[in-house]
């Protein structure tokens, strides 16, 4: 079973302005001149992190990491004004253009699926491939499989989601449960922002994992971001309805890999599922043991796997067309 790469230092670290009063953290690690690999991470608004680097052969891949708006080392923190996917899809733009990149491998799980999915629709001749890990749709049936009672988190986890839900009731409609965290967490009161942002981080943490942790280290630096900015989007930003799928045409010529975990309980694997059936240039992969988690063995194995596979499925086309 292959595991993560060994651990490198970053070559080259940015802080790019986007507009708006936003500035992005961008960094490059690996190859200068291997195949350009963007990393998109989840959330919305976790952040990147050094380990990242590791899903990818240092040897073969020009590796470059960066915070969304509003999160990890961009700037402002926690910031919700200007912060909206299509602006999310713009900023990686600009990202492409600043580093001088043609074209790069797409590399995202969860949120940062969804969001790679979103920039390959707007940008298909800039993308290579995708290796999408526990896709997340932005459904409304999504968001009820997760925040919702008679959602199937819910179902799995009742103990952890009447705690999720407890400051307002477990009867509290999805919609109700999302703006009562927003409001939360949008408040003057800086003690509500902390416990609601530790609630909202406890509940997805505990149900990420095949097996939930007995004891969980709050990130106070990622939760609040998190909670914030996923909060945001799922209450002040329209849903995707289905236009991923409605408009999944204009990416099924480019190579994909879908992983998934079996046990995911974040993002239901219908969601890569579906994907899969409209895709015919897509490889389904469902890993037997693991859940949403990119750091189980089963889907570091999975992952790491896919991006060589990917690699070797570039160069093959790049050779093909010289």
């Amino acid at each position: 079973m292959q595991t993560l790469y060994p651990a490198i230092n970053s070559n080259q670290e940015y802080q790019l302005e986007v507009g708006q009063g936003h500035t992005l953290y961008v960094e490059e690690s690996g190859s200068v001149d291997g195949i350009p690999v963007l990393f998109f991470h989840g959330g919305p608004g976790a952040g990147c992190h050094q380990s990242d680097r590791r899903f990818f052969d240092p040897e073969r891949f020009r590796i470059i990491l960066f915070d969304q708006r509003g999160c990890g080392r961009s700037t402002p923190y926690g910031e919700l004004q200007d912060n909206s996917p299509s602006q999310l899809v713009e900023d990686i733009e600009s990202i492409r253009q600043h580093l001088g990149v043609k074209q790069w491998l797409l590399f995202g799980g969860s949120w940062g699926a969804t969001l790679a999915l979103l920039y390959a629709q707007s940008f298909p001749e800039q993308v290579l491939g995708l290796v999408l890990r526990g896709t997340f749709l932005m459904r409304p049936e999504d968001l009820t499989w997760l925040y919702q009672a008679e959602g199937g988190a819910a179902q799995v986890f009742p103990d952890y989601f009447a705690e999720f839900v407890q400051p307002f009731g477990r009867d509290c409609q999805m919609q109700d449960t999302l703006h009562y965290y927003h409001q939360l967490l949008t408040s003057d009161n800086e003690l509500e922002r902390l416990n609601a942002a530790k609630s909202w981080y406890f509940w997805e943490g505990r149900i990420a994992q095949l097996h939930a942790p007995e004891h969980m280290n709050f990130d106070a630096h990622q939760g609040i971001s998190m909670a914030r900015i996923s909060s945001h989007f799922f209450t002040q930003q329209p849903l995707l309805q289905h236009s991923i799928l409605s408009q999944l045409e204009k990416v099924t010529h480019l190579p994909a890999i879908l992983i998934h975990g079996r046990y995911d309980m974040v993002c239901k694997l219908e969601n890569s599922s579906q994907l899969a059936k409209q895709w015919p240039n897509a490889q389904l992969q469902i890993v037997p043991s693991a859940g949403h988690s990119s750091r189980e063995a089963g889907m570091i194995d999975a992952l790491c796997k896919a991006t060589t596979t990917m690699a070797d499925i570039i160069n093959d086309r790049t050779h093909s067309e010289s």
